[in-house]
Formats: C-alpha cells, structure tokens, sequence
C-alpha cells in the first residue's frame, strides 16, 4: 500500500517530441495515458570490464524481476538528468557519486522505454554498493559478451529499456 501511495505523490515533467517540458503529471497518470517524459540510465563497469546489472524487485510496477541498468530510474519533475542519475545512483545502489557519470547517448522516447526521454550515462567503480531492497533484489557482474548474447538470445530476461540501451552502447564499443 505504501508503496502506490507513494507512486501517486510522485510527479514528473511531461514533455513534448521535442523534449520540451509542456507540464506535469503523476506517475500513474504519466504511465496510464502513456504520456511522454524523462528516465535516466547508468552503466556501471568494474575494473575487469564487467558491466554491474541491477535485478529489478519484484514488487516495481514495471518488469519486476527482470535484468536493467545498473541504475535507472525517472526524472522529477523540475529535476535535470543529471541531478536525477545522482540521487538515482544514491537511492537505488547506495553509491555516491563525487560528480556527474559520463554522458553517453540519449534514446529518444518509444515503446521501449515506456514513452521516456532517456539519457544514458557510464561510470567506472568496484563498489562498495548497498541495494534498496524496494528497488532491486539483485545485484550481479556480467561480462559484457555475455550481457550481448542473452541480449540476442533471452531478451526477456531484462527490462526492453535496458535491451535498447546496450544495443546502442554496443554500437559505440569494441567488442
């Protein structure tokens, strides 16, 4: 019950095809009228080159159990992507970061990512990390071939946001 309750106080920017803020809506509202506005991504790689992936709680409104980013979550409303993968990265895993995560790519809005506008970000750490047990149930290194090939072959083992993420970061990467 807490946790609907709390999805219901949570407001975010809605935006237009531009990414222009045009107004503001609750989570609910946001996700019922499929309304676009904004998320952020981060991909966590350890010294090895393992990238860290974040199991999303079963209880999440959205592909709970499933593989994601190492951190991923929605922009507030008022809030930039960077202060929101900040306190994203804080909340979620515990990690607090000294400045702002590499900018990657930005993912324009689509069915993949729930209608969200979605900056992708890169960092390099070994931890330590301390899940929120509300937001994730698992954390785990994954090689980055094998992250490639389950992305092709077992796609529904994570989220289709983090799908499109590592398919566009891949582009960007050497094998």
């Amino acid at each position: 019950m807490g946790a609907i309750l709390a999805m219901e106080r949570e407001t975010f920017d809605v935006v237009d095809h531009s990414d222009n803020t045009i107004g503001t809506a609750s989570r609910k509202e946001v996700h019922d009228q499929g309304l676009l506005h904004r998320s952020a991504h981060l991909l966590i790689f350890n010294s090895k080159g393992d990238i860290l992936l974040q199991r999303r709680s079963e209880s999440k409104d959205s592909f709970p159990g499933r593989w994601d980013s190492s951190v991923s979550g929605h922009v507030d409303s008022g809030e930039s992507y960077d202060e929101c993968i900040v306190r994203e990265t804080w909340e979620e895993i515990g990690l607090e970061l000294s400045k702002v995560p590499e900018k990657l790519f930005k993912i324009a809005a689509c069915e993949e990512t729930a209608q969200e506008f979605c900056w992708v970000y890169r960092e390099f750490s070994g931890g330590p990390f301390s899940p929120n047990s509300e937001e994730v149930s698992d954390l785990a290194w994954f090689a980055k071939e094998e992250v490639a090939r389950l992305v092709c072959e077992e796609p529904q083992v994570f989220s289709p946001s983090f799908c499109l993420a590592w398919k566009r970061f891949s582009l960007l990467q050497e094998f």
